[in-house]
Order: C-alpha cells, then sequence, then structure tokens
C-alpha cells in the first residue's frame, strides 16, 4: 500500500479523470519575456506533466488588456497566440498531464495606465489610481472571461481558472474594502458577489459542460473590511450553483500586512480557513498555501480539510514531486524551502523567476542533464551549498567525484543559516544533498581538510575549490576585546551572548543574527503562535479575518542593529519577505541606527558617532555582522603549485551568504567539466 493514498488517488470528474491530488499551482514566472519564449514555456511545463503532476495551472493570462499586470504581461484575447498554447498543451498531454489556463484580471495592481477597479482609490503597492468601471465596462469584462476560456479550449487546454482572490479584479468586487458602488454590483453582499457568480455562469455557457471550470477563491482575505468567513462560504455556495467544478483556495491580498507564503508561515497554517470553503460546498477543494512535502499534503485531504492540494513553487523546487512521492521517494524530493529570493523577488523585480534550490527552473534549455563524454576524477573542496551542488550534480553525470569537507558535517553557512527563525527550511535542503551524495556515489570525506600537494599528489583531473567565506575583521579599537564576537560565534553557539547586544551591520546576516537573538523558534512551526502574534481571526467571523496581534513577549535582549550608510536598514533584504523580518524586529523592540561610525569597543559598550553626536551604545556583547572576505588558502596554494584549478562560491565572491548564485554557479560548472 502506498504511503500517500489519499494523494495518489485518481479524481474522475466524469469528463476528466486527474491521475492524483497534486495540483501545479500558477505563478508569474516572466519566462515570456526571455528569449525563445515558447521553447522555454513547453520545456518548464513538460517537465513537471514528465513528474506527474495531477493538474498544471498555468500562470495568469488577462483577458482584456485593461486587465494586464504590466505593459507586455500575458494576454489571450484573440486566436493570434494559440499556436503557442496549442504547443504547451500538447506537450502536457503528451506526458500524461492535465492543464488549465488561469484567467487573471489584475484590476488595481495593474501597473499600466489603463488599470481598472470597482470604485477610485489606488492600491498600496501601486502608483496608479484605477479608472472605475461603469456598468457597460462590467459587461464587456464578463465577456472578455467568457471569450478568454472559449480561445483557452480551442488552444486544448483541459479548462480555466477564474482569478478571483489574492486582491485582483475579482476579489475587489467581493469585498467592502475595495467595493464602494451603489449599483447592482455594490452594496449588499448579494451585488458585490454578482461579478463572480456572473463570470462563472457566462464561462460555463460558452465552454459547455465537458470542460473543468476552477475558480479560486479567496479564503481569508487578510485585510480589513474583507470578507468574513460566512461570507466566503456563501460565495462559494454560489459560484458552484453558476457551474463552477472546483474550488481553489487563495490566501490573503498582495497589499496584506500578514505574511502569506513565506518561511515564517508555518506549513499548512492556513488550513481553518480552506475547511472553511470545503464544508460550505460538496465542489472538490484545492487546498493551497505553504504545502511542501507530501506528509502535509496527504495529512490536509487525509482530515477532508480539501480534495486536492495546490503546489506551486515546490514544483519550483521539484518538478518531480508527483513521481517521487509515488515511488515513496521522500528523501529525494528537492523540498521549497519557502525563500522567496529567486521566485517572487525577481518577480517584483522585474526579472524571470527560477529557484534557488533548483537554478533549472524556467531555465530547462539551459541546464541540460547528458552524460559525461568521458568520466573524469574529480575533487571538490568544501561541501556548502556550493560544493554540495557542483559534486551532486557532476557525479549524476557519471564523473568520479570526491568531497572534501573540513568540518565534522555538510552543509557550511547553512548549517547556521537553519537556527535563524523561520529559516529551518534549510533541514530540508540538507536533508536532500545527503540523500544526493549516497545516490550518486559521491565519495565524502569529513573531517578532512584538504591539503593542496595531497590533492596534486592523488592525481585528480580536476580541481573545484568551494571554500565558503570567513566573516570580514574589522580595524576598530577594542576589536580584540573579550566581548566581541563575530555571527559565527553567535549562530553557531560557540559563546554566549549577553543581555544587552550591539549589532555592527544591518545587512542579511544582521537581520538575521538580531532574529536569532530575540526571535520565538517556535513561530514559524506553530501555527497557533503565528496567528496569534500576527493577529489573525482563525474563526474568521472578522472581516477579512483580523484581529488585533497578542502583545509582544517581554523581550529578553535589548538590541541594538546599527550600520554605516546613512539610510534606512533592511535595504538589502528580500522584497517579498524583508518587511517580515523588520516586523518582527520591531516588534521585539529592535534599535535601528544608521549612519553610524565606529570609534572603539571597550568595557563600556560601542563607542560611536551618529549625525556628528558621539555616544557610548552600552553592551555586554557586540556582534560583527559587517560581511565576509573569501576564504581561499587551498585554491592560492594550487595555483602557486600550478595546478588548473576552479574556484565557485563564496570563495569565489563574498557578497553577503548567497546560496542562490552559489548553487547556480555549482551546477553550471558541473554541466561543463
Amino acid at each position: 500500500m502506498t504511503a500517500f493514498p489519499h494523494l495518489l488517488a485518481p479524481l474522475d470528474l466524469g469528463f476528466l479523470t486527474l491521475r492524483n491530488r497534486m495540483v501545479m499551482g500558477a505563478m508569474h514566472t516572466r519566462i515570456e519575456t526571455l528569449d525563445r519564449p515558447r521553447e522555454r514555456l513547453v520545456a518548464f511545463y513538460r517537465v513537471r506533466a514528465a513528474g506527474e503532476i495531477g493538474l498544471i495551472l498555468t500562470g495568469g493570462f488577462a483577458p482584456s488588456r485593461d486587465g494586464l499586470m504590466e505593459e507586455g504581461a500575458p494576454l489571450l484575447e484573440d486566436e493570434a497566440a494559440l499556436e503557442d498554447h496549442r504547443a504547451v498543451t500538447r506537450a502536457v498531454h503528451d506526458e500524461g498531464g492535465r492543464i488549465a489556463l488561469q484567467i487573471l484580471h489584475a484590476g488595481r495592481y495593474g501597473r499600466h495606465e489603463h488599470c481598472v477597479a470597482p470604485s477610485e482609490g489606488r492600491a498600496p503597492i501601486n502608483r496608479i489610481a484605477p479608472r472605475p468601471l461603469a456598468a457597460a465596462d462590467i459587461a464587456r469584462t464578463i465577456e472578455d472571461y467568457a471569450r478568454t476560456a472559449l480561445l483557452a479550449r480551442e488552444a486544448g487546454y483541459d479548462g480555466v481558472e477564474i482569478m478571483g482572490s489574492e486582491g485582483y479584479l475579482i476579489n475587489e468586487f467581493t469585498a467592502p474594502r475595495t467595493n464602494r458602488r451603489d449599483d447592482d454590483y455594490g452594496g449588499s453582499f448579494a451585488a458585490r458577489v454578482r461579478l463572480p457568480v456572473e463570470i462563472t455562469e457566462a464561462v460555463r455557457h460558452r465552454v459547455g459542460r465537458d470542460f473543468l471550470v476552477i475558480y479560486r477563491i479567496s479564503a481569508i482575505d487578510l485585510v480589513a473590511d474583507g470578507m468574513s468567513g460566512a461570507e466566503v462560504g456563501l460565495l462559494a455556495q454560489r459560484v458552484a450553483a453558476a457551474g463552477a467544478d472546483m474550488l481553489n483556495t487563495g490566501i490573503g491580498w498582495h497589499e496584506a500586512s500578514i505574511p502569506t507564503i513565506a518561511a515564517a508561515v508555518p506549513r499548512a497554517a492556513w488550513r481553518f480557513a480552506i475547511a472553511n470553503v470545503k464544508h460550505a460546498t460538496a465542489l472538490p477543494v484545492i487546498a493551497s498555501n505553504r504545502i511542501n512535502t507530501p506528509d502535509v499534503a496527504e495529512g490536509l485531504i487525509a482530515d477532508g480539510v480539501a480534495d486536492l492540494v495546490s503546489m506551486a513553487r515546490p514544483l519550483l523546487a521539484d518538478p518531480e514531486f508527483a513521481r517521487k512521492a509515488r515511488l515513496g521517494l521522500g528523501a529525494a524530493i528537492n523540498t521549497c524551502i519557502a525563500c522567496n529570493q529567486a521566485c517572487l523577488d525577481r518577480i517584483f523585480t522585474e526579472r524571470a523567476a527560477t529557484c534557488l534550490v533548483n537554478p533549472r527552473a524556467g531555465r530547462e534549455l539551459e541546464f541540460p542533464t547528458v552524460p559525461a563524454a568521458r568520466p573524469k576524477r574529480i575533487a571538490v573542496v568544501g561541501a556548502g551549498p556550493a560544493g554540495l551542488a557542483c559534486a551532486v550534480e557532476a557525479a549524476a553525470r557519471g564523473h568520479r567525484v570526491t568531497l572534501f569537507e573540513a568540518a565534522p558535517e555538510i552543509g557550511g553557512q547553512l548549517l547556521m543559516a537553519r537556527v535563524v527563525p523561520g529559516k529551518s527550511e534549510f533541514d530540508e535542503t540538507l536533508r536532500y544533498f545527503r540523500h544526493r551524495l549516497a545516490a550518486t556515489g559521491v565519495e565524502l570525506r569529513l573531517g578532512t581538510p584538504a591539503d593542496a600537494e595531497a590533492l596534486l599528489a592523488a592525481g585528480f583531473e580536476k580541481i573545484v575549490v568551494a571554500t565558503g567565506v570567513r566573516p570580514r575583521r574589522l580595524e576598530i579599537p577594542g576589536i580584540d576585546h573579550p566581548r566581541v564576537l563575530s555571527y559565527v560565534d553567535v549562530l553557531a553557539r560557540r559563546r554566549p551572548v549577553g543581555r544587552r547586544v550591539a549589532i555592527i551591520g544591518a545587512g542579511g546576516i544582521g537581520f538575521d543574527t538580531a532574529a536569532f537573538l530575540v526571535g520565538n523558534p517556535a513561530e514559524p512551526l506553530d501555527p497557533a503562535c503565528f496567528v496569534a502574534s500576527w493577529g489573525i481571526d482563525a474563526t474568521l467571523a472578522a472581516p477579512g479575518g483580523i484581529a488585533a496581534p497578542a502583545p509582544p513577549a517581554t523581550p529578553t535582549r535589548a538590541i541594538t542593529l546599527l550600520q554605516r550608510r546613512d539610510e534606512r536598514p533592511g535595504g538589502s533584504l528580500g522584497k517579498s519577505t524583508g518587511w517580515i523580518l523588520k516586523a518582527k524586529l520591531r516588534r521585539a523592540g529592535v534599535a535601528m541606527v544608521q549612519g553610524a561610525a565606529y570609534d572603539a569597543i571597550d568595557d563600556d559598550g560601542l563607542h560611536v558617532a551618529v549625525a556628528g553626536e558621539r555616544r557610548v551604545i552600552a553592551a555586554d556583547t557586540v556582534v560583527i555582522c559587517a560581511g565576509q572576505e573569501p576564504e581561499r588558502g587551498v585554491y592560492e596554494a594550487l595555483r602557486r603549485q600550478g595546478a588548473a584549478v576552479h574556484l565557485i562560491g563564496g570563495a569565489r565572491e563574498a557578497v553577503e551568504l548567497d546560496a542562490l548564485r552559489a548553487i547556480e554557479e555549482a551546477t553550471r560548472l558541473a554541466i561543463a567539466l
């Protein structure tokens, strides 16, 4: 018997059967903005269909130009692009998969001069104010959805998903927050939900009964004046009566000040909101958000919370997620760590998405998996993220790889990152690499510092150095004072930390160190703690599902975070996650100082000058988080002896702790070796 009987059970909808209950959720990827977009999209979706995912939902396609996310964003309003779509649907069907096109009207989130909304009012996350829709505009919009759905059918899709969540146009109509109309589409609940009902009816009428129509409902808005749980349930019933076959659940608006998909959110934290939708209707319901392992997915279905599970970013991390689950290879799954660094952060900065733990994602054409023409003996020095990625990729191609690591365990900087509250998902990355080392036959030598002469004497044909970084030493009077620690001392728990702490450096490492010192390690793991601390009404009685946050615990430490630059601290943090970390530190009472010049460290603490004023930050411990320097001792020794050696990761470029760049760089090298 399979370990995941509910997850792997087929779903027969009468006119369509899904091979399992796993859905690849819709994602903005910007793949269409790269060169060779059709080939890239075909490769992207084909590999995930081959990985046995039950249903693929495409990224959102606007039904009209006023519904675009931005100029040049995906649009399906006529037959001109159908051949591109047919290439995608054929590829998915060739691999035994099913695929539905998401129809997304951006509403007031559209970053262009023609954006529209139910009522006046600029979105907090958009600089452009929308034009309110007139009654004739609404009728045209309903027709636009129906036309796009029919085009999707003609393109070979198995269905469409009507995006009614995340604060886009339809969701803007359902919530009093953004719908202040006094006509037939505003005011009462029945009027506010008229648009989604009429869109669903129009789509169903146009495409017929034997075509999958999914409605993505906002299970919890997480904004003031949003829908209550009771209203969400009633809307679910009305779109079901209007012709929807299935309900997908969305969580929160993009402007919400509560995290929804970052690693700071516990796995399956939104089950209470999804269950509310499930209990309201007999339609199959898809659970979403922070579901990244087969065990979590199976539990949601087995417990009756949902009938299917949507996993978007986990299918970036591992396109073979479903196949591995079927084969009982859970340890082989490259788990999404919800870091957002290579997916959402890139999308929000107008770049194409990929994945930190899987640099092939979205770039399948650039990372061919081909056997080595002639297997070589390769030494990789350093088992941090760069060394691990290079070793397993090279070994998978048939090379004979020996991996040297001076420490007693693999991981390098990941071992420190994993102890920061909200970053424990790095444990999954380490588990994955342990599995891959064994599966690819890498010879792992732990507790073995590499020696240049020994490497040369062993006759390795290729040597790759990935020895990482060391903390940068600052030249400040008193830098050798006993109360001065590096971030390594703190995160590796090598030395005790006092009650009063000054942190020099407010980049990613400084913020992570502060979070480690003040954070509640249970919060990202405990849904009850998460709900209370972020002010979420799990009863769903309150409009938008928001409540007053629980008062923060009394800080156990007084922490001051300082930086030299005279600008707001945290500017280098991830766009989609930095605000979460800053909010946590503010609640914990962490003081942040910008434009600081460091004068000295002594028994009184840290002496600084800020805006020309000299002062002392009383500190029992001063933590240096002022960057890194590459660790190149072995590399330089090999070069002096004339060896041909490759340098990757932090040892090549020590800018922050960049696992994203390190893994991508290492993978590219392994393909080229």
